[in-house]
């Protein structure tokens, strides 16, 4: 009953599970159903050794079936919930004038190109970041459209690059994951089939279980840490909006 239990929290594919641990039944069970997560744990625990690496292993490819049919199919690597925006529009964060004729020329002024780096990284608190921004763009009208123009291009072009590098690595990432996962899934199988054999060898099946214990205890850790990282592109964002927006105010 704990398994079936397992499973339907799982609601894994119904023959894969049977395939891995011979639980014939749960191919008719089927998934209509969960229980919370902290009942799943005590289940989990309550399970055999060798039951528990079964149990952890149908958890694994839950997680990884989450990512997959939340993901974008045009972005097969993506694992976060968040849409994936491959880069951002100026449209998108930007009101004031038009940064087309600016091209790379905030990288030739050494004021400019400095301050885009103090704004750009995030240990820069946002009031003193806006701070900054009022203190810089002063002058006539002209010249202030003229800085707001080279320190948004900058500000731009170096948020956005940061982004996508994040985007990039968070692919990266979940392509290991994905590894990892298969590396688990494959040892599992091992272990299945030394049960199966007459005379089955006790110290491999221990090592064996051992392994699938520490690896997804690893999984895991890495599976939480991915949520935070998720959260990163979209910090990102929020901040060369609120930068954006201090630029064009400075302008009013």
């Amino acid at each position: 009953m704990s398994v079936v239990r397992v499973a339907l929290y799982c609601q894994i594919n119904w023959i894969s599970l049977a395939v891995v641990s011979e639980c014939t039944a749960l191919f008719m069970v089927g998934a209509l159903r969960t229980i919370p997560r902290e009942d799943f744990l005590r289940v989990v625990a309550s399970l055999g050794r060798h039951m528990r690496c079964l149990a952890m292993a149908v958890a694994i490819g839950l997680s990884l079936r989450g990512m997959s049919l939340a993901a974008d199919p045009r972005f097969p690597d993506w694992p976060c919930n968040q849409i994936k925006v491959p880069e951002i529009s100026v449209a998108a964060v930007w009101a004031g004038p038009s940064i087309d004729d600016v091209g790379n020329a905030w990288e030739e002024d050494a004021t400019i190109r400095d301050l885009v780096a103090r704004l750009a990284a995030r240990r820069t608190p946002l009031d003193d970041a806006q701070k900054a921004i009022a203190d810089v763009i002063t002058g006539s009208e002209s010249e202030r459209q003229k800085k707001a123009k080279l320190l948004f291009a900058g500000l731009f072009k170096t948020l956005n690059d940061e982004r996508s590098e994040v985007m990039r690595g968070i692919e990266r990432y979940a392509r290991k994951q994905r590894e990892f996962s298969d590396q688990i899934r494959s040892t599992i199988l091992q272990l299945r089939e030394l049960h199966d054999r007459p005379g089955a060898d006790q110290g491999r099946i221990d090592e064996l279980t051992n392994r699938v214990e520490w690896d997804t205890r690893i999984f895991e850790e890495r599976r939480k840490t991915m949520s935070f990282v998720c959260e990163v592109p979209v910090l990102i964002e929020q901040r060369l909006f609120a930068l954006a927006r201090a630029i064009q105010q400075s302008l009013e």
